[in-house]
Order: structure tokens, then C-alpha cells, then sequence
């Protein structure tokens, strides 16, 4: 990840399987898009690169797991062929997909660790229509729940002013979910021009960065981390002066939270499954000792007419 604007060749690549390619998207660039000037977009670089790959039974030709913003960066899933689609959209539907986000935010974050739950809907209000909003606010539309996990990793300054690494983790997926909770908070992510209302326009980017994904597919899950593109060595104007803890081992301990959390989801169902057999068993055994009962009772009755004959 650089500071030099995207191009068709500009496309790196995190993983890639016979199902999936994992790429690094570049920021201000467009997974895909209608529009004939648009040149640059994600679907247009794989096209360039793997040719080969591109099915011609789907509309851009790739199949697109999830979305990133057009001006965030970072892990971006595609899936190779129909079947892995349908793999991928089961894990993002029932929720089980974990993401983490690197981003440099406005001010010095307090609180080190947070839970952010703020509603958020369509913003109805005239010149806003492109953003959304939290509940409460004027023009807020069709608000929904929405949690985003904040871990603070560094306090330093960017182009002089204060500002707070953290790692977002959405718990939900809300369009522009960690720009509004940031931004709900008093801390916009540096360079969010629309979330700043235009204020924010010095930054080259948005510092907002999909670094973690972890889908859990069956047999093998897909577990792909990429590099931090917040480093003084890429950005000068970023100078890092506090670390509170490393971005590996926090990274590491969030996924092993989630696979415990998933442990524990699987040994509840596994539980229920074990009880409604035993329910269905008793049933089936009830059932089975009131007909050998019925059985018995007609044939005395037989038998008691038969003596009686």
C-alpha cells in the first residue's frame, strides 16, 4: 500500500486458492461500476491480471464476497466460481465472518477499550442523502442496531494534530458502520471528508484500512491478514509516540475470542440436537410401549371372546 494513486496494474494480492483470491484493495478506487469513465476499479485490475478467471455467466465477472467503501483499503474477498460463492455468503449471513480495521481517528481516544452501539439509518435530509446517520438525529431513516468492538493501539500525531490508531472490529454490517460510530463519538477517521462535512480534506486518504478477515468455511477456513499501512516509514506526517499494545497480538487475541465464542455456539447446537433426539426418542419409545399396550389389550379381548364361544 503506497501513497501513489491506484492503477490496473496496482493490484496486489493476500491469498489465492482454486476458490478464492484475497486482494489488497487500493483506497479511492471502486470494487466495480457501471458508468463507461470509470476505468479504474477492482474489477477491472483482476480482469487485467487474471484474465482466465473471469466468468462470463456473472455481469463484472467476478463474484465479490463482501464491499469495501471506494475510499477504504484492504482485504477484499472474491470467489472463483458459483459453488464458493454460496460457501462464502452462508458464513457472511449467519455472521460468523470476523473483520478487523485499522484506522487513524481525530483526537486521543480515552477509553482503550469500548463497545460503540449506536443505531444507524439512512440520512433522508437534503444534500446528505449519500450518508447515513445515528438514531436520533434529524432526517435519521430506518435506524438499525449496530456494534463495533474499538481497541486503542497507539496515541501519536498526524500532520501535528492528535490522533488514536485503534482496530474496529464491526459486530454488525451496516453501510459506513465504523465512519458514523467514530465519527458518533467525537472522533472522525482523519481524512473522512463526508464525515467531517468537507472539513477534513488534507489527509491524501481515508485512514481506514481493512487489515483482518477470517471467514470460516468448511473444511479449511480462509484466514488472511495484511500488512499496516500506518507507518511513518510509508506516511511521515503520521509520527507514532505512545504504544499501549501491539496490532499482532491484539489481532490474535480478538480471533481467538471469536473462535471461542464459535466453540461455544457449536456445543450449544450440539446439545440441542442431542436433546430433541433423546425428545424424539421418548417419543418413538411411548409410542411404541402404548401400541404393544393396545396390541396386548385387543388380544385378550380375542382371546376372551374366543373362551367364551
Amino acid at each position: 500500500m503506497t501513497t501513489e494513486l491506484a492503477s490496473l496494474e496496482s493490484l496486489g494480492v493476500l491469498f489465492q486458492s482454486d476458490d478464492f483470491i484475497v486482494v489488497d484493495k487500493h483506497w479511492d478506487i471502486r470494487i466495480d461500476s457501471k458508468m463507461w469513465y470509470e476505468k479504474h476499479t477492482v474489477q477491472a485490475q483482476l480482469r487485467h491480471r487474471f484474465p482466465q478467471l473471469a466468468d462470463p455467466s456473472t455481469y463484472y465477472g467476478f463474484r465479490f464476497c463482501h464491499q469495501l467503501d471506494f475510499s477504504t483499503s484492504g482485504a477484499l474477498c472474491v470467489a472463483l466460481n458459483k459453488a464458493a460463492a454460496g460457501r462464502a455468503y452462508r458464513c457472511f449471513k449467519d455472521r460468523t465472518v470476523t473483520k478487523a480495521y485499522l484506522a487513524l481517528v481525530r483526537g486521543l481516544v480515552e477509553k482503550e477499550t469500548q463497545t460503540l452501539e449506536f443505531s444507524i439509518g439512512k440520512n433522508s435530509s437534503e444534500g446528505k442523502t449519500h450518508m447515513m446517520c445515528i438514531e436520533g438525529t434529524e432526517g435519521c431513516e430506518n435506524p438499525k442496531p449496530c456494534q463495533t468492538e474499538l481497541t486503542v493501539l497507539e496515541y501519536g500525531l498526524y500532520d501535528g494534530d492528535p490522533v488514536t490508531k485503534v482496530l474496529l472490529q464491526p459486530l454488525t454490517g451496516r453501510t459506513h458502520q465504523l465512519r458514523v460510530h467514530c465519527s458518533a463519538i467525537g472522533h472522525p477517521i482523519v481524512g473522512d471528508f463526508t464525515y467531517s462535512s468537507g472539513a477534513d480534506d488534507a489527509p491524501y486518504r481515508m485512514m481506514l484500512h481493512a487489515h483482518f478477515l477470517h471467514i470460516p468455511l468448511e473444511p479449511e477456513p480462509l484466514l488472511v491478514s495484511g500488512e499496516d499501512p500506518f507507518l511513518p516509514t510509508l506516511d511521515p506526517k503520521w509520527l507514532p509516540q505512545r504504544s499501549l499494545r501491539t496490532l499482532t497480538t491484539t489481532v490474535e487475541a480478538l480471533l481467538e475470542r471469536r473462535l471461542e465464542e464459535d466453540r461455544k455456539i457449536k456445543e450449544e447446537k450440539r446439545e440441542r440436537a442431542r436433546k430433541e433426539e433423546e425428545r424424539r426418542k421418548g417419543c418413538k419409545e411411548r409410542r411404541t410401549k402404548e401400541e404393544i399396550e393396545e396390541q396386548t389389550r385387543q388380544c385378550k379381548e380375542w382371546l376372551s371372546e374366543w373362551a367364551g364361544d
